[in-house]
């Protein structure tokens, strides 16, 4: 299988046929709009479902399927919200408190049943839960729509009117609404900012590395191309299943780096090609014969590595991986057609607006290995196992902290103090000895009415009593259906260590010690049980997912290079950049390393759906950089046959242009890392430092150093492997030079055989060379 015809074709008639192309690729986008603009909202939602059926699961089914009753169509669900009013003058015995709050009440209820579903008030009621122990501070319990996030600034506006208008009264909000709300909003922030920071850090970096403003927009110009047709698709595929609304921010962040990632190594190939002469069509398809296949098949494995969040049973993993996917594939489909359209109409337009430090890029392209980059091989190639050993150390020292990681979701402390739902819940917490309402939930399963249930309820109670961690239980049965629910209230952030501790000695120690021998039986659901679930899936699955990418990873890149040895030290080189990434994520994050430098939130955990994830996108992306080295270094080495030169000649000719998309990815990623949120802290940090790791130590250091120590033998094959599909990534229709150089060495024609190669000369994809490396 040869695809160079393919793809090759491909660009010619994109190229030959621009306004075509663009007419399709502008219809295309216009459709993409419509899409986003009518179907992209239906298709998102906030909820994250579980597809397998742990102990949290399991309750809520128990829970629903004996507890249920006839659908209520008028019934509406409704999100929790809170609103806490203080005063250091006043308590709530004083008439004026009463007449303060007994105002805001009606004005909050003034807001209409779209808005407030329901309230409640001390003043009507006489509830002293809703009262704080010094009696200076009341909650209002409010009932919001299910969509309580969009109507909750109605409730700040009134709230702070009454604030505004008495002086000795202070105004808290907290709940499931205001969170939602505040959160989304942060979020949204996070990502207008991280988008603005990677596209203007990417402008300028793509000035530096192409010399010409032309030439530095249209990669970006590409990459909003690949969102905005991903986005499209998401929309569609949204019709047909839920996805989460974090898969707009995937595809935003995946579509800037590998639409930039990619149209930078083509144009700057298309330009390379024009320096040597070829007209602009023979350049175009010279750069998709090289540049445009090799792309192609690091997008296969990007592709791949994220085929494995899809595996992962849970709706958000599976979001991601999917959004990803199609603007990974959208990227590809543009590089390959819109790109090679927009080159042919600019031509050598591409290097208008010069910039004032681009005049050594006019010179005429040479093979000769020289530079920056070259001196960096010769100084590796010098002393691999030294250079190999010193880097390795410095990666694998990066990942020992891993090994103390704490995983788990951050919760309410992984976001900013000034955030007001956060402020309020710290109210709520220091002034009534209460957190969020999500309880860890008992069902209990049998003869509720046998004395030795009541007597395991009972011992469980005491249990959970003595535990400080809980703030209480209380116990609705319904023994009519044979199940008792027991709520066992968390006193503080419901995802922080103490809370996970507690609900796991309540499965682990509590509830078995106190039903032995009980007819029934007890499963832990809540917010804090589905944490902890999760924590458990992503445990089992790991591997699984591990396993699945790198073996097809591995497959891909020995067809790719028709090697063994080259898919695998890039794995194990990909793993160690990973490994770095996860270790200085701890360093920095749970153990607080350099956290204060960077405005970073240190927290008791790493969010335990990072490291899967990172994985995935991260082992996609580094093997964009060793595709792109690699296949510039076989189509060197099947020129000359020495494999010491064809080393120093791929990076120096890739070595700019990765570094520059690596200061791009980083850019990117460093700009969600900025945000207030530290789930997008640890996540945009973890990605940039590992690009950032993988395009400096690695494909500086240990690819040169490694392929030096390997020689001929990174190209080996076995024999039982010769029926793999010939894929000629790195060949280009020139005539090898090693082949011209050796024709005088060759031993003379046998008669009805031809000439006989020498046995010095070795046999790569049907060209005989030599490799003179060793």
């Amino acid at each position: 299988m040869n695809l160079n015809n393919g793809i090759s074709s491909l660009a010619r008639a994109s190229a030959r046929r621009p306004w075509v192309t663009i007419g399709l690729w502008l219809a295309s986008l216009a459709v993409s709009i419509g899409l986003i603009v009518t179907l992209l909202g239906s298709a998102l939602v906030t909820e994250v479902e579980v597809m397998d059926n742990p102990e949290s699961r399991q309750a809520d089914t128990l829970i629903t399927d004996r507890l249920a009753q006839p659908i209520d169509p008028e019934a509406e669900s409704t999100d929790d919200e809170l609103i806490i009013v203080r005063s250091a003058t006043f308590t709530v015995d004083s008439p004026v408190y009463r007449n303060a709050v007994q105002n805001l009440y009606r004005d909050i209820l003034g807001l209409g049943e779209d808005v407030i579903k329901g309230a409640n008030n001390y003043f009507q009621t006489g509830d002293e839960t809703l009262v704080s122990a010094d009696r200076h501070s009341l909650m209002i319990p409010l009932l919001m729509p299910e969509n309580g996030l969009d109507y909750v600034d109605q409730v700040y506006a009134v709230g702070d009117a009454f604030a505004a208008a008495n002086t000795e009264f202070e105004i808290f909000y907290t709940g499931t609404a205001s969170f939602d709300a505040d959160t989304t909003k942060l979020a949204e922030e996070t990502m207008s900012k991280g988008e603005t920071i990677g596209i203007l850090v990417a402008l300028v970096v793509l000035a530096v590395v192409f010399g010409a403003l032309v030439a530095a927009t249209l990669p970006i110009a590409l990459g909003i191309v690949a969102i905005v047709a991903a986005l499209g698709l998401t929309s569609l595929v949204g019709q047909a299943m839920d996805l989460s609304f974090f898969v707009t921010n995937m595809v935003t962040m995946m579509g800037l780096a590998v639409g930039i990632d990619y149209s930078l190594f083509i144009v700057s190939r298309y330009r390379e090609e024009r320096r040597k002469g070829l007209d602009k069509v023979e350049a175009i398809a010279v750069t998709s014969r090289t540049a445009n296949k090799a792309i192609f098949f690091s997008g296969i494995t990007v592709v791949l590595a994220l085929v494995g969040l899809l595996v992962f049973p849970l709706s958000i993993f599976k979001s991601m991986g999917i959004g990803s996917i199609l603007v990974v594939v959208t990227a590809i489909v543009a590089s390959m057609t819109l790109l090679p359209a927009i080159i042919s109409l600019l031509g050598d337009r591409i290097n208008k607006v010069r910039m004032p430090f681009s005049a050594r890029a006019d010179r005429k392209e040479s093979e000769a290995v020289t530079g920056f980059w070259a001196g960096m091989v010769k100084v590796v190639t010098h002393k691999p196992v030294i250079s190999m050993v010193i880097v390795a150390g410095i990666l694998v020292a990066a990942l020992a902290p891993y090994f103390d990681k704490n995983t788990g979701m951050s919760g309410i402390s992984g976001l900013p103090d000034d955030l007001r739902a956060k402020a309020g819940f710290m109210v709520l917490v220091e002034e009534f000895h209460i957190g969020m309402d999500a309880p860890a939930i008992i069902a209990v399963d049998g003869d509720i009415d046998a004395a030795a249930t009541q007597a395991a309820i009972a011992r469980l109670l005491e249990d959970i009593e003595s535990n400080s961690a809980f703030s209480g239980a209380s116990v609705v049965p319904y023994a009519d259906k044979d199940l008792a629910i027991i709520y066992a209230a968390l006193a503080g952030d419901p995802q922080s260590l103490d809370s996970m501790n507690a609900v796991t000695a309540l499965r682990n120690d509590y509830i078995p010690a106190a039903f032995a021998g009980a007819p029934a039986s007890a499963l832990v659901t809540g917010a804090t049980a589905g944490t902890l679930d999760f924590n458990a899936t992503t445990d089992q699955y790991t591997p699984i997912i591990f396993a699945f990418v790198l073996a097809l990873s591995f497959v891909i890149l020995t067809v790719a290079f028709r090697s063994v040895v080259i898919p695998a030290t890039a794995i194990l080189m990909n793993l160690l950049s990973v490994g770095a990434a996860y270790g200085l994520l701890v360093l920095v994050f749970q153990q607080g390393v350099g956290a204060s430098l960077f405005g970073f939130i240190q927290v008791e955990v790493i969010e335990s759906w990072l490291p899967l994830m990172l994985f995935a996108l991260l082992f996609g992306l580094s093997m964009d950089y060793q595709v792109f080295l690699l296949s510039r270094i076989r189509e060197r080495y099947l020129k000359t046959g020495n494999t010491a030169d064809a080393v120093a000649f791929g990076l120096s000719s890739t070595g700019k242009l990765i570094t520059g998309a690596a200061l791009i990815m980083v850019a990117v990623f460093g700009g969600f890392a900025l945000g207030d949120m530290v789930m997008f802290q640890q996540m945009g940090f973890g990605l940039a430092v590992a690009v950032l790791v993988d395009a400096t130590l690695v494909r500086c250091v240990l690819v040169p150093a490694t392929m030096t120590l390997l020689g001929k033998a990174n190209w080996y094959l076995p024999k039982w492997l010769n029926w793999l599909p010939n894929i000629s990534l790195g060949e280009t229709d020139e005539i090898p030079a090693a082949a011209a150089y050796h024709a005088p060495h060759r031993l003379p024609a046998l008669p009805g055989f031809g000439p006989v190669p020498s046995p010095a000369l070795v046999r790569i994809n049907d060209q005989v060379i030599e490799d003179r490396s060793k």
